[in-house]
């Protein structure tokens, strides 16, 4: 397989397929997301939180099988500058072996996962939902090229196929089946469709074969994304096991999709910032001012979409979840309160994390993770056994606070950008943020709950965001509307 290389030197050209590739991505995180708030309204109306807590169950087993059998390869492929053909049939046998050994361990160990949590029911979940691994373990390698070259319109169509089958099979058997095999089997149907789609979709053909030196060379790279994603699990996945042991397969339902809903601008944010700032970083590394100045640019427009969406989501938390889930979901919205101001956090600091995977330093993550760890460890159990989920999530909003300190002090530093840049691209949009938000809140105790009243509110603080980002534009050079504009027209083509 052929690949176009002519451009990628051109500052211009990267610039072009990086926005192009950003507006692909952020167009399929609306595209699914879009999907799956309309899924979750419709699943959460028609299943109870016991059964998003037995398929909780089933995907935390996994996602440590997962995590702890983490190559770290497509990373290596998407950072390495050279032509990586030679290394892909190396690593999609091993991904392929990989998947069948965790397909294997899941079914045989499914009863004594489901014994720990106390939950017979999870085993045959668990037994069912382990196919999953085995057909990702035969994905085309190919498709890391969708990254890699920033072609992330084929990106889309790939990911979006896996979604639209889900929501399909999901709802429709929601409908006939109320029970958790409509989220088992929506969730199969996906990730065959994806295994599908990735021989169609790319023209690469992989093929079994296995080379020691090309197999250690990119292992020498994925160790520490080994290392940190066990640590990132341990993080973000050890509170859900937590929540599963200690209080129970509902109450890991309540927590997840608390965490579900209030993660969602650091999801969609770190998503968009995963798949296109990290190849464009990389084809930076070597020239720092551009890379200093693609890391800001990027730091401002993420806390610029993050900073409403978190402000949005903590005042109409109650509002959301007593008119689209139910009352039946109310006990959650605490939690989601505690947590989105999290998902802010997290979202700043990956626009960091990125930054230390482009120029080949993983290890400053994988030690700013165990910092995390050892807070979270501290914290989880006192507080959770004082306030239950909502102690869970103050623990883990610490642990990401603390940690931040350390992934933007290192970004600054490798970076070599300015103290007091780097604090104008966050606390305008804060500032902006937090006087939308109070105006709201005033406004809403003036109002009725019901759907309209929620969408004027929703509409009402997106425009006083938007009225005082401009103010801050004129009063304070913010920028933030000429990078838009630059963005829209690189994008056009100009």
């Amino acid at each position: 397989m052929a690949i176009d290389k002519n451009d990628l030197h051109q500052p211009e050209s990267l610039s072009k397929r990086v926005v192009r590739g950003g507006i692909w991505v952020f167009a399929l995180r609306i595209a699914n997301r879009s999907l799956g708030f309309i899924r979750t309204i419709i699943l959460a109306r028609l299943l109870a939180p016991h059964d998003f807590g037995l398929f909780g169950i089933a995907m935390l087993a996994i996602a440590t099988l997962e995590t702890f059998s983490q190559t770290g390869f497509q990373a290596a492929l998407v950072q390495k500058k050279k032509n990586v053909e030679p290394y892909l049939d190396t690593a999609w046998t091993i991904s392929a072996i990989r998947g069948i050994i965790l397909f294997l361990i899941l079914f045989s160990s499914a009863p004594l996962i489901a014994n720990f949590f106390d939950s017979a029911q999870a085993a045959l979940v668990i037994r069912v939902i382990a196919v999953s691994t085995l057909l990702s373990g035969f994905r085309n390698i190919g498709i890391l090229f969708f990254k890699k070259e920033l072609q992330f319109n084929k990106q889309f169509i790939y990911e979006f196929s896996g979604t639209l089958v889900d929501i399909t099979v999901a709802i429709s058997l929601a409908f006939i089946l109320r029970n958790v095999w409509a989220l088992v089997w929506g969730g199969l149907a996906a990730n065959f469709v994806r295994v599908f789609m990735s021989y169609i979709i790319h023209p690469y053909r992989p093929r079994i074969k296995f080379e020691k030196e090309k197999f250690q060379e990119l292992f020498a790279f994925g160790k520490w994304v080994l290392g940190s994603s066990i640590l990132v699990f341990l993080i973000t996945q050890g509170d859900d096991i937590f929540v599963g042991k200690m209080l129970g397969v509902t109450a890991l339902g309540f927590y997840q999709m608390a965490y579900l809903i209030s993660n969602l601008p650091a999801t969609e944010i770190t998503h968009v910032i995963s798949q296109v700032t990290f190849p464009a970083y990389s084809k930076l590394q070597d020239d720092l001012p551009k890379l200093k100045d693609a890391f800001l640019k990027v730091l401002q427009l993420t806390a610029f979409i993050s900073v409403p969406l978190t402000a949005g989501i903590f005042i109409l938390a109650p509002e959301f979840t007593k008119i689209f889930l139910g009352d039946k979901w109310m006990p959650m919205v605490p939690a989601i309160q505690i947590l989105v101001l999290a998902g802010l956090v997290r979202s700043i600091a990956a626009t960091s994390g990125y930054v230390f995977y482009a120029v080949g330093r993983t290890k400053i993550d994988t030690i700013l993770q165990i910092i995390r760890l050892i807070v979270l460890a501290a914290l989880i159990y006192p507080l959770a056994i004082k306030w239950e989920i909502s102690g869970i999530s103050i623990a883990v909003f610490l642990s990401i606070f603390i940690s931040n300190i350390g992934f933007n002090f290192m970004a600054i530093k490798i970076t070599k950008c300015s103290v007091a840049h780097f604090i104008k691209m966050m606390i305008i949009p804060l500032i902006n943020g937090t006087i939308a938000g109070l105006l709201i809140l005033g406004l809403k105790t003036t109002m009725g709950t019901g759907i309209l009243e929620f969408i004027i509110l929703a509409c009402l603080g997106a425009l006083i965001y938007l009225i005082l980002v401009y103010l801050s534009d004129r009063l304070f050079n913010y920028e933030i509307q000429t990078l838009i504009k630059e963005s829209i027209k690189s994008f056009r083509g100009n």
